[in-house]
């Protein structure tokens, strides 16, 4: 296959192992979205694979995009047959096709977070659960969490042993029937209801075995109990799955992540082949250096060391402050010092911090010495107050059991209908077991 040549001998190895389970840890920079496109055109080049029995897993749809046209470069028209997506995208697209063996018509609606803390917010109304005590947005979390641990709500409420988790445990049944009735899942459904599904029906796991003959899966060190059951249920029978990820770069816990699921991966698939790539192209070595010193301390992690077969590079500057508005003035003293003293222009600098609300000292204190800037971020487009409004009419055409979306239009554009009414309808439908509707 043409470019193959071009990979280091760790890489071309990993591609070219294409048989049984086998676990890639790819240090940053170390050529991984390279290898993975490279093992999907050799399984369609040299392995003779249909891209129909290949599935491509990714973080983003962005990055399985780019992925696809990157294989698309390399393999022609046949990789158009290729499945790649996000584990959500994949399994809604699922669900769309199978879903009825659960009790959903193909059109059920996704609720986002905001659609979600909307039903909990109602939810606590009817079921007399202060948000004054508790706020809709922390239940909505913490059902959130208790799904990417995969406990149902039935589990939930055996647990609960204080007043929030006994209330959590009240609104989270109460949600679980709301979604129902209303014909629509949350993203964290998306991921749960497949496994559901092949519980239910083994023949619709065995159909899909069949078809996913490989499986690969991208930033695996990310993924969370759900989504590790999902490759295990469908790749259990071939075993041709190949995962890949970093430990050093899970950052994800926060929403369910579990690196163990890289970590013990080989627990997993005992007879698993791992590789390790460690050559970085996109730092220098000081770089790297100082990054590995700081990762090494982790208690559980593979051990990799980077490095770069190019300049070692320059030092890394460190500035220590007490205060944060001290802290901008002295990156604005740093990047003036080098705009002044080596001929730089503003627009060869980016500030990055870790949280929204430390942007406030950095923009004041550029606005005080009169320097333009951009803001990178923002409210998302499908975030948007009219994009929400115009996606809500939609959900309503295809499925009128969707009383999030319903409410959401119900008075936009304003045609007189007040939050009263729109209580009284909430109320009537409550008490008749009916759908808003």
């Amino acid at each position: 296959m043409d470019g193959i040549e071009q990979l280091n001998d760790v890489q071309q190895e990993a591609v070219q192992h294409t048989e049984g389970p086998v676990l890639i840890f790819a240090g940053a920079g170390s050529g991984k979205t390279r290898v993975l496109t490279s093992r999907i055109a050799y399984l369609i080049a040299e392995k003779n694979v249909p891209p129909f029995n290949i599935l491509g897993v990714t973080f983003t749809n962005k990055a399985a995009s780019e992925m696809q046209e990157r294989i698309a470069a390399m393999s022609g028209p046949a990789a158009e047959d290729l499945h790649m997506g996000t584990f959500h995208s994949i399994c809604a697209q699922l669900l769309r096709r199978e879903g009825h063996h659960l009790g959903f018509n193909r059109y059920f609606g996704i609720y986002d977070v905001d659609d979600q803390v909307q039903v909990i917010k109602k939810l606590m109304e009817q079921y007399h659960v202060s948000t004054d005590m508790h706020n809709p947005k922390t239940i909505q979390g913490t059902i959130s969490n208790a799904k990417n641990a995969m406990i149902s709500a039935r589990e939930y409420e055996k647990k609960a042993n204080n007043i929030y988790e006994e209330n959590v445990a009240t609104i989270y049944t109460a949600y679980q029937k709301e979604l129902r009735k209303n014909n629509a899942m949350d993203f964290d459904d998306l991921l749960l209801k497949p496994l559901k599904l092949f519980e239910k029906e083994p023949s619709v796991l065995q159909k899909y075995r069949k078809r996913y003959r490989y499986i690969l899966v991208d930033e695996y060190q990310d993924t969370n109990k759900a989504q590790f059951e999902f490759i295990k249920q469908l790749g259990w029978e071939h075993k041709n799955i190949c995962v890949v990820g970093d430990d050093d770069q899970s950052i994800y816990r926060w929403r369910g992540a579990d690196v163990r699921n890289i970590l013990e991966f080989e627990d997993t698939f005992p007879d698993c082949r791992i590789f390790i790539l460690e050559q970085n192209y996109r730092s220098t070595q000081s770089i790297l250096s100082a990054a590995t010193a700081v990762v090494k301390n982790n208690d559980f992690r593979a051990e990799k060391d980077l490095w770069s077969a190019g300049d070692k590079g320059e030092k890394i500057g460190l500035i220590e402050a007490y205060y944060e508005r001290e802290e901008a003035k002295r990156v604005l003293d740093q990047i003036q010092k080098e705009v002044f003293s080596n001929k730089r222009t503003f627009n060869d600098f980016v500030i990055l911090y870790r949280t929204n609300a430390q942007s406030r000292a950095l923009e004041d204190i550029l606005r005080q010495h009169g320097i333009k800037y951009v803001l990178v971020g923002g409210t998302k487009f499908y975030s948007r107050k009219e994009i929400k409004d115009a996606l809500a009419y939609i959900r309503v055409l295809v499925n009128p059991d969707d009383s999030v979306a319903m409410r959401r239009i119900l008075n936009v554009p304003t045609r007189g209908i007040g939050a009263t009414t729109e209580e009284r309808i909430e109320n009537y439908a409550f008490d008749q077991g009916i759908t808003f509707w």
